[in-house]
């Protein structure tokens, strides 16, 4: 029997009177996916349940941060408590300390955290801090790597490296993006063109494994080489760890490739579903901060009291379980489940993953960069979405981002899952 989505729809067609396509954030409005967004109610541990009442094993985890599943009892425990005390105070708390603690224990590189509310906040004020600590104007970012939304860094590559960067979005000035220079990922020469061409790079900004191009993870020690050459060069590297910051251990995806970065963003996990970012570095970098040097950055809502409640409960909780060994084991599962779906319906399916990460692209060639990711078959991709829909699986709708699993999934939802994947190929297969 097909699901119904008719509180759903009658939910699209009130938002958009008042929202902006109904949604307050695009990849929601499930364009790339065709149909209409689905409209969700509530969540617990493992399970998403819509507005009709349709219920979905989770994958998409608010795109990451609900590693611990929906309302973990620890976390909402925690969460009460903070209410208790107020919502707001426009001031500082003790909770503030505590977490700043746990994210530099966690990440070693590091002595000092500033929290904001995202992590686009996060990205564009640690590229501020990069360019005043060098002294010199341009980053290099690299094609398919999103970092937020801010104006420098909407930037498409154009048709080959030498071309010039151009706005990636209508009211971004070409101004605002010269400064911002586009190589490729994993592959180093691409960086060293641009540093042979421009003598004022302050740093590089890379996700240490790609999300946001499906998961792209580096190849042959370029992140290492890279490393490297920023260092011969005075250039610092800023690790986007939003996304990857404690899904793959209980730190940062980037300490797997033994590359040190001079700052970190981070945001998602901890936050434990509540709008936290951050930015962290060591002390002759993080002091340049105002108020102690001459680095502006400020925000009222920054270091929310009940938002640091969340992600302390979180962290601490994450800590305790240390899932990691079996998220990679059920992370293998998934891949095989997919694998073998795709296979037995003659569906040309490539998976990457890493740690908690994962991602099928509908395409036989192996996914390295963003060019390579844009071989898949986003219309059996599509097909594909709307089957797993039915089937009760929840995934992100597109292609070009990350599945994410928590330490909630059960034994029964593999066996869902394993049910819904193999439809789903079997439906994209009878669609040719």
């Amino acid at each position: 029997m097909e699901k119904s989505f008719k509180k759903s729809e009658k939910l699209y067609e009130a938002g958009l009177v008042h929202l902006v396509g109904a949604v307050n954030s695009p990849v929601r409005a499930f364009k790339s996916v065709g149909g209409n967004p689905l409209f969700i109610k509530k969540a617990k541990g493992s399970t998403i349940i819509d507005a009709d009442g349709n219920r979905y094993v989770d994958y998409v985890l608010s795109y990451g941060p609900m590693i611990l599943g929906h309302r973990h009892k620890k976390v909402q425990k925690a969460i009460l408590k903070a209410l208790k005390n107020g919502y707001s105070f426009g001031a500082s708390s003790e909770d503030e300390i505590k977490l700043a603690k746990i994210i530099v224990d966690a990440f070693p590189s590091t002595d000092k955290v500033r929290f904001v509310n995202s992590g686009t906040e996060a990205v564009f004020s640690a590229i501020r801090l990069a360019r005043a600590f060098a002294g010199k104007d341009k980053i290099i970012k690299f094609s398919g790597c999103y970092h937020g939304h801010s104006d420098s860094l909407l930037v498409a590559a154009g048709s080959g490296l030498a071309t010039l960067s151009i706005p990636g979005s209508k009211g971004v000035p070409a101004d605002a993006v010269k400064d911002t220079l586009i190589a490729e990922y994993n592959n180093i020469e691409s960086v060293k063109q641009l540093i042979a061409q421009h003598k004022d790079i302050a740093a590089v900004i890379i996700e240490p494994v790609a999300g946001n191009m499906g998961v792209v993870l580096p190849k042959d020690n370029f992140l290492k080489e890279m490393k490297v050459l920023l260092e011969e060069n005075n250039i610092l590297l800023i690790a986007d760890e939003v996304m990857t910051g404690f899904r793959s251990k209980f730190g940062g995806a980037i300490d797997f490739f033994d590359v040190k970065p001079d700052i970190v963003c981070l945001g998602k996990v901890i936050g434990g579903g509540f709008p936290v970012g951050a930015y962290a570095a060591r002390n002759e970098i993080m002091e340049m901060v105002s108020p102690l040097g001459p680095v502006y950055q400020a925000g009222t809502l920054s270091g929310n009291p009940i938002a640091m409640a969340s992600g302390i409960a979180t962290l601490k909780e994450l800590k305790k379980q240390n899932p990691y060994k079996q998220f990679e084991l059920n992370a293998q599962r998934l891949e095989q489940i997919i694998m073998d779906a795709a296979k037995e319906n003659g569906i040309d399916v490539v998976v990457n993953r890493f740690g908690s990460m994962i991602n099928p692209f509908f395409t036989k060639k192996e996914v390295t960069d963003f060019k390579s990711a844009q071989t898949s078959d986003t219309e059996a991709f599509g097909i594909f979405f709307w089957e797993l829909i039915q089937q009760g699986l929840f995934i992100p709708p597109s292609q070009f981002e990350s599945w994410f699993l928590s330490s909630a999934i059960t034994e029964e939802d593999f066996e869902k899952t394993n049910k819904a994947i193999n439809a789903a190929m079997k439906k994209v297969a009878l669609s040719r």
